[in-house]
């Protein structure tokens, strides 16, 4: 078991204007706090791993392949392994990120 803090490491973040931060890494699985405070863009690249986004706090727009998806407090989106995309229309957004990592 490994107990790990999100609300306080997205607060932090979003005071510092963002950014991303490890809360969890085991084999197969990394969990982040990603915080995005416009007037910053999202500069991610495609990754080598699925992923999974959560909504923490805010309200974006998720661009995944050409498509646009809505994300807000409570939502979650599915984005497979080298797929283009990045996060737009956010004045301050915050997500859980889950990354599977092959053990």
């Amino acid at each position: 078991m490994h107990r790990f803090e999100v609300e306080s490491v997205r607060r932090r973040l979003e005071e510092g204007n963002g950014g991303y931060e490890i809360v969890h890494a085991s084999p197969g699985l990394e969990v982040g706090v990603y915080v995005l405070v416009a007037p910053e863009p999202d500069r991610q690249q495609p990754h080598e791993d699925d992923e999974v986004y959560v909504g923490l706090e805010g309200h974006g727009v998720l661009d995944v392949g050409g498509e646009s998806v809505a994300i807000g407090p409570g939502e979650a989106i599915f984005v497979e392994a080298g797929v283009e995309h990045r996060f737009t229309a956010y004045e301050s957004l915050s997500v859980l990120v889950v990354f599977t990592r092959p053990a």
